[in-house]
């Protein structure tokens, strides 16, 4: 009996998932199978034969189907990143935890628990280039925006420019953050002064 090779084997796992990815995107857009066929011009029994894995998967029709699925031919057949489940990395000088966003290196998302009041001198508030969104994961946090004064409660969000003097404190206690900052905001976050007055949660 032959073995596969490791190239085979990884051959065979991507043929897998291109049909599973075909399948699952079909039936998120509500799509009978008839449906999908008749975007992509190609027959129902065709196209079940591909999900199901009785027909060779040819370029023409991956191209096809990626066209009628909305999406492209490289994110068809994107292979899945062995690195799935990542560990936070604590920032104690600045009282965070860090996540990289792999698929754009220059984004982060920033997990904070902060535990001062908004400051009272208009000085204090940051501007700098880019675009921040967060979600108060406890707690309630207070927004400065420009000339504005925001109540951000738990489990609501706030999307910003931050090209808006703003700054983030607490009311009535400690609240909880989860912040992702694009290149830019995140550069501004991580000059001297930038940082929020903040814990790391559990340290």
């Amino acid at each position: 009996m032959l073995r596969m090779t490791q190239a085979e084997r990884a051959d065979d796992e991507l043929d897998s998932l291109v049909r599973k990815r075909i399948r699952a995107l079909r039936v998120a857009q509500g799509w009978s199978l008839e449906e999908l066929a008749s975007r992509a011009r190609i027959s129902q029994s065709t196209l079940s034969r591909i999900e199901n894995g009785r027909r060779r998967l040819a370029l023409d029709s991956l191209v096809t189907l990626a066209r009628a699925l909305d999406t492209t031919l490289d994110q068809l057949v994107e292979t899945a990143s062995d690195d799935v489940v990542v560990g936070p990395v604590i920032d104690k000088a600045r009282g965070q935890m860090r996540w990289p966003v792999r698929s754009d290196p220059g984004m982060s998302v920033v997990r904070q628990r902060v535990t001062a009041p908004p400051p009272d001198d208009p000085a204090a508030m940051r501007a700098h280039p880019g675009r921040e969104w967060l979600v108060v994961l406890s707690g309630t946090a207070v927004l400065l925006l420009g000339n504005r004064r925001l109540r951000v409660e738990t489990h609501q969000a706030a999307e910003f420019p931050t090209m808006l003097p703003h700054a983030i404190g607490a009311e009535g206690g400690p609240c909880e953050i989860l912040g992702i900052f694009d290149r830019d905001a995140r550069r501004g976050h991580q000059r001297p002064g930038g940082e929020r007055r903040a814990d790391v949660p559990g340290a």
